[in-house]
């Protein structure tokens, strides 16, 4: 027993050690994992003057613009849960930067304040719909005031929560922001001299002679550019050269699209069912049955209305027959001609709609009205009708169309335009019919006013199936991508196997850390899990140990990477600097070329004969036209022009745009400008600097700002 006791007693103490340990490794790989435990954190997504943005709260705001976006009827896909995202985030931002600006000019909304804005004569739009009355169209102050405080006093509601927690705060932002807003663009003031001292420039032109070098007279191969000269171009010219957090990558992907047996096995399914397609007679329960991506529109078309591929040769299969399998587009389909009949070519008629649902903009229904209600509606609204009650002011009152206020008059309707049950009334009955028709929007009252021309009409049914890709398809492409990767170590292996397998390389390039997709060979799709490794896992010339997937809809695609650039915000080194900036340090160095073989020189024609080039002549120049002759547009020269020394000599060396110039003003005048109205020109100056000044308030707090984004590292 003992020795029983005593191997129990050392179990024991190994099973805690065990645990423990394991504890142990947990706690580090989470605080490696998180930098919680050790020093960092996780919980911040970012910092807008040090003032942390937390991930939580974050995302708890996101979750209720989610609810609601969804419960509005839109689909929150993942292109718009981005979008969604950052307007989330710009709104923080803007939030904190302007709550700053509120706190040091000492800007607040008092209670009363906030009271006459509510339920005073500019209420908020949205608050006075809601206690509008619909008979008189005004705004019941005192019904919303009586509301609120009783909402007041239900501090545990929902309802509480969103106005006292949600909206009166909003509103006051609101409100401070106008404030700012008004302080801004009412201290914005255009003086009167700087009016007629613009206008009196901008009248002024001159004429000169000028002697120019263009630049493409020099070769650029005679002129050497180092490292050290373009960032002392760098250095002078920082606005010009900065960067945001930007990578690069080179990648090959493996397409997943429906190979040549995936294709033939949707054209044998098609086949398969052909026969049962033929001898069905209930055609919406087959397509049904066979996963149709096509429903079945139970209604008479006309030719002229029916735009679809190889029409002509699926009417003349004919009644009964089925046609197919063909392929049109990315799918394969069946056609069968299920009835013929003579048909209007197009009816005018009227009708009043009772809806049980209504559509949203994604095409989703949401329900109105309790159909048992819409009937008993509209059959009392016929009743009313056929007693004598005028159609017209029905319609007015009660339908719930579009067309309510002109009669409900739809007027040329071609076949195959309005939905199946509608479609078939009105194209199978003679003029003069009315009844009560079924569809998903409702119960509609119909009468057909007239009908014009006759065609025939067709009743088609098509079972569509895609060519999608197979699960042994996509798994190959899959095992192509990460036999790749896995052989592919090395920037030098990546494009050693690329080369043996003969699989292009593309590239993708400014890709910054919030970018929802990449840019590349028509790959569309979401890539944000290949935008984190770039940022948060990946080092340069590293090639991706795994292949990404990035789906197009329609199929997926797996892509290998290897990241070859990356930057950090702040000023281009001189690798990336260098495209933008050896153009213009080129020039310069041209333009002492040009000044050292000028010398001395102290006339134009002096300077024509040293250089080899042509005295020429412009007129006309002013500020506002800065075109010098045939030459092309040169501002420092138009500006040279005008500065009255160079009238008694030739001016010095000036670098332009195309060449290198030396002028000599020849006159100085003026266009009269007699019907000048400085009142009203300075009245629009201050118009036009408030509307600017009023779009850049946020922009410009926000650029002075010190912002840190590391949504990336989480989204």
């Amino acid at each position: 027993m003992s020795i029983i006791q005593t191997l129990r007693d050392k179990a024991a103490w190994i099973m805690t050690a065990a645990i423990a340990f394991a504890l142990l490794v947990f706690v580090i790989e989470e605080g490696l994992r998180n930098k919680s435990i050790f020093g960092g954190s996780q919980t911040d997504l970012g910092k807008v003057n040090g003032t942390s943005i937390k991930r939580i709260d974050f995302e708890e705001k996101l979750k209720k613009l989610e609810n609601r976006y969804t419960q509005m009827g839109y689909p929150m896909d993942e292109n718009t849960r981005n979008q969604q995202r950052d307007r989330l985030w710009n709104e923080l931002v803007e939030n904190a930067v302007l709550d700053k600006e509120f706190d040091k000019l000492g800007l607040e909304v008092t209670d009363k304040e906030l009271g006459d804005f509510l339920y005073g004569a500019n209420p908020p739009q949205d608050f006075a719909q809601r206690f509008t009355d619909p008979a008189t169209g005004r705004f019941d102050a005192n019904q919303a005031y009586q509301t609120v405080q009783q909402l007041r006093k239900q501090k545990t509601s929902a309802d509480y929560a969103s106005f006292f927690g949600e909206y009166l705060p909003a509103l006051i932002k609101f409100r401070k922001r106008e404030k700012l807003e008004a302080m801004m663009t009412n201290s914005v003031y255009a003086p009167k001299w700087l009016i007629e001292k613009t206008s009196a420039e901008n009248s002024q032109i001159a004429s000169i002679s000028y002697v120019t070098v263009p630049y493409y007279t020099i070769p650029d191969s005679t002129i050497k550019i180092t490292d050290a000269e373009i960032l002392d171009y760098v250095s002078k010219n920082k606005a010009l050269f900065k960067q945001e957090k930007e990578a690069g990558i080179d990648y090959v992907y493996f397409n997943a699209a429906p190979s040549k047996e995936d294709s033939a096995a949707i054209y044998q399914q098609l086949s398969n069912a052909k026969d049962s397609f033929v001898r069905t007679s209930n055609i919406e329960q087959s397509l049904q049955n066979e996963n149709g991506q096509i429903p079945y529109y139970d209604s008479y078309i006309t030719r002229k209305e029916i735009k679809i591929s190889n029409i002509d040769t699926i009417l003349k299969s004919g009644v009964g027959n089925v046609f197919g399998p063909y392929l049109d587009g990315g799918s394969y389909v069946l056609s069968r001609v299920v009835n013929v009949r003579q048909i209007p070519e197009n009816v005018k008629v009227r009708h009043i709609l009772i809806a049980t649902q209504q559509q949203t903009q994604t095409g989703k229904f949401t329900q109105i009205r309790d159909e048992t209600e819409a009937k008993r509606l509209v059959d009392s609204i016929v009743l009313a009708i056929k007693t004598g009650s005028n159609f017209d002011s029905l319609c007015a009152k009660f339908s719930d169309d579009g067309t309510k206020d002109k009669g409900g008059i739809y007027d040329s309707v071609v076949p195959g335009k309005m939905v199946a049950t509608f479609n078939d009334f009105i194209f199978t009955n003679p003029i003069g019919s009315k009844g009560i028709v079924k569809t998903e929007f409702g119960f509609h009252y119909i009468e057909i006013l007239s009908q014009k021309g006759s065609a025939v009409g067709y009743k088609i049914a098509y079972l569509s199936k895609p060519i999608y890709t197979s699960d042994e398809t996509d798994n190959k492409a899959k095992g192509l991508a990460a036999q790749f990767a896995a052989e592919s170590r090395t920037k030098k292996q990546f494009e050693e196997n690329a080369k043996k397998q003969k699989i292009d390389i593309f590239n993708s390039a400014e890709i910054k850390p919030l970018d929802p997709t990449i840019r590349g060979v028509g790959i569309e799709g979401n890539a944000r899990e290949l935008v984190r490794w770039i940022f948060t896992d990946a080092k340069m010339g590293e090639v991706s140990e795994q292949s990404f997937v990035i789906s197009n809809g329609k199929f997926s695609v797996y892509m290998v990477p290897v990241l070859t650039h990356l930057y950090e915000e702040g000023t281009m080194g001189v690798e990336r600097a260098r495209t933008n900036s050896e153009f213009k340090i080129r020039q310069q160095k041209k333009a002492l070329m040009i000044a050292e073989k000028i010398g001395s020189g102290n006339t134009l024609d002096l300077i024509s004969k040293s250089v080899n080039q042509p005295i020429q002549k412009a007129d006309s120049i002013s500020f506002g036209n800065p075109q010098i002759g045939k030459t092309g547009y040169e501002p420092k020269v138009a500006g040279a022009a005008f500065n009255k020394n160079n009238q008694t000599k030739i001016s010095g060396l000036i670098a332009g745009e195309l060449g290198a110039f030396i002028l000599k003003t020849e006159s100085l005048g003026a266009v009269p400008n007699p019907g000048m109205d400085v009142k009203s020109q300075q009245s629009a100056q201050q118009q036009q600097l408030r509307m600017v000044s009023q779009r850049g308030i946020v922009e410009n707090l926000k650029k002075a700002a010190s912002i840190k984004d590391d949504r990336y590292k989480y989204f």
